[in-house]
């Protein structure tokens, strides 16, 4: 399935806005955890979305950077899911999330190593196969660095996505947050990402708590991220967009003017290009 232009998460307080409002929302991103259980209301929502927009799926529980052996119960529940609603993508976060069975419900990095590559990799073609299906991997925000580490953030994102041939999911506020946590060039980093392996963008808003940034989904795109999002537009030419908001959900039309901010600068960039 092909799919561009700019979508939103979707999120329960928005199901009758969304079915019933005109709006400017090209697409949607559901949170595959949420409608994994057979049956009940969600199901029942997104079932009457999807006969109206094109979904994209989007996990929190692949936890592709752990050790623990892959919970092949989950896999079989996201491919049942997938089945059912027809995505044009699957994605989830280059990250672990729990150990020892233990779901942390927190999107924790990696060490940038070989060692941690390999396993990485490794992981990823498993879960292609157990899926029937090429995987988009989200960067994620950190407030840490490891000292055991032997390459960027970037270079190991990009070599994940080379050796086990899946796809990028790049998100630019994650981007910008690790760059102050970090002190790390952001144009530096989408320039070291591979074009053809960019599927999707991620804008959301983040909280300043002075000392550092944390990736709250809480607030507007701030003007940084904006400027970011331009620049990766510049460089990836038109990738598709959405805007994800989890907490302090503000209207529907709010957030859809928002989008329209996006769709605004990209189709500027457009235009700078012709």
């Amino acid at each position: 399935m092909q799919l561009n232009g700019f979508g939103l998460g979707l999120r329960p307080v928005h199901y009758e806005a969304v079915l019933g409002e005109p709006h400017a929302i090209d697409w949607l991103e559901v949170i595959t955890e949420n409608y994994l259980v057979p049956g009940g209301k969600p199901l029942d929502y997104l079932e009457r979305i999807r006969a109206r927009f094109p979904l994209v799926m989007h996990g929190v529980s692949l936890s592709i950077g752990s050790t623990d052996p892959l919970d092949r119960e989950y896999l079989a529940a996201v491919r049942s899911l997938a089945r059912k609603i027809e995505p044009a993508w699957i994605s989830d976060h280059l990250c672990w999330t729990g150990v020892e069975g233990r779901n942390m419900h927190d999107l924790l990095p990696l060490p940038y190593t070989e060692e941690a590559l390999a396993s990485v990799v490794a992981r990823v073609g498993e879960v292609q196969d157990a899926l029937g299906r090429q995987i988009l991997l989200e960067n994620v925000s950190s407030y840490l660095t490891f000292h055991a580490s032997e390459m960027s953030e970037w270079e190991f994102l990009s070599e994940v996505a080379r050796r086990a041939d899946c796809a990028i999911l790049l998100d630019i506020n994650n981007i910008y947050v690790s760059s102050v946590n970090h002190a790390f060039d952001a144009p530096c980093y989408l320039k070291g990402v591979p074009k053809e392996r960019v599927r999707q963008f991620h804008l959301a808003g983040h909280s300043d708590l002075g000392g550092h940034l944390i990736d709250t989904h809480d607030h507007p795109i701030a003007a940084p991220v904006w400027d970011l999002y331009r620049q990766a537009v510049a460089h990836f030419g038109p990738v598709p967009t959405m805007i994800e908001r989890d907490d302090n959900i503000p209207s529907l039309g709010e957030l859809v003017a928002e989008l329209d901010t996006a769709r605004a600068l990209a189709a500027d960039q457009a235009l700078r290009a012709a």
